[in-house]
């Protein structure tokens, strides 16, 4: 680790781009990466599959891992440093320091994953502790993600900006996302509901719906055609607070929802009345 942090101390007057991954790289990470070189004058990526965000009972071991694949991948894209670190470089022995952004953190994931966002925001401030960097990339699928690191960065006064792009598909529709590597392609074609059912809820709000109990109506409704597909929530939120919503009004919400496909879970959302908002959610991808 010494050695990377006095590499990219060494071009601290370069503007700092940074990806974090937990690795097992899709074209939805590769897009971050060509925005971050697009953007800035040095690109880090992080590969760390991070353990304080998994529960006891979730895929920590089983998480797909391709080290010598993903390193393949970013040679293409002219990346600047590949930061691989150990769990024991991250976490030392005798850590016990962890960041817990609250109000934002348990809801929704952090509902149905207790202690999830207290790992992410933790191995975040980590890692930006490390890189330094001017602009950090995320990706929308992960909403309330970038919600979360969104607030630590805001109220810990991080100079990061964090920069969030749209979520990537495959052709069905499906989000992206390193777990889909658990399906076949006859699941992968099944779990396109997800987005099929997101798409008739943006349907119905732009003919006029604004009950947030109608649009989760009708996103459950399609999710009930899968017989496979196990629904653990599907919710409105305000995109900034994640306070639930009852009404749409003008401002941008998320409609997102997790379900459990087989052993997979998958998550998914859309932003809703995006364009009517004039703040710094403006720039926030569909």
């Amino acid at each position: 680790m010494t050695s990377v942090i006095r590499k990219i101390k060494r071009d601290h007057d370069k503007t700092i781009g940074f990806v974090p991954t937990m690795g097992a790289l899709h074209e939805g990470h590769l897009s971050l990466v060509k925005e971050a070189r697009r953007m800035c004058e040095l690109v880090v990526v992080s590969i760390f599959v991070n353990p304080t965000q998994f529960g006891p009972m979730e895929d920590f071991n089983k998480y797909p891992r391709d080290l010598t694949g993903d390193t393949a991948l970013l040679a293409n894209y002219n990346v600047d440093y590949i930061f691989v670190p150990t769990v024991d470089e991250i976490y030392p022995p005798g850590f016990n320091t962890y960041i817990n952004v609250e109000g934002v953190s348990d809801k929704l994931e952090g509902e149905s994953r207790p202690g999830h966002f207290r790992g992410v925001a933790t191995v975040v401030m980590i890692l930006f502790n490390i890189i330094k960097p001017d602009f950090a990339f995320f990706g929308q699928k992960d909403a309330q993600q970038t919600v979360v690191v969104k607030r630590l960065v805001q109220d810990l006064a991080i100079e990061t900006e964090i920069v969030v792009l749209p979520t990537v598909r495959e052709e069905s529709g499906l989000a992206l996302s390193s777990r889909n590597k658990y399906l076949n392609a006859e699941e992968r074609q099944s779990a396109a509901v997800v987005y099929r059912a997101l798409k008739a809820a943006r349907a119905e709000f732009k003919q006029g719906e604004r009950n947030s109990d109608r649009l989760i109506e009708v996103v459950r409704s399609v999710l009930g055609t899968e017989p496979r597909i196990k629904v653990d929530y599907v919710s409105v939120n305000d995109a900034e607070t994640l306070e639930k919503v009852e009404r749409l009004g003008e401002n941008p919400v998320y409609i997102s929802l997790a379900v459990n496909f087989g052993k997979v879970r998958l998550i998914d959302n859309f932003i809703l009345n995006r364009n009517k908002h004039t703040g710094p959610l403006s720039q926030l991808p569909q």
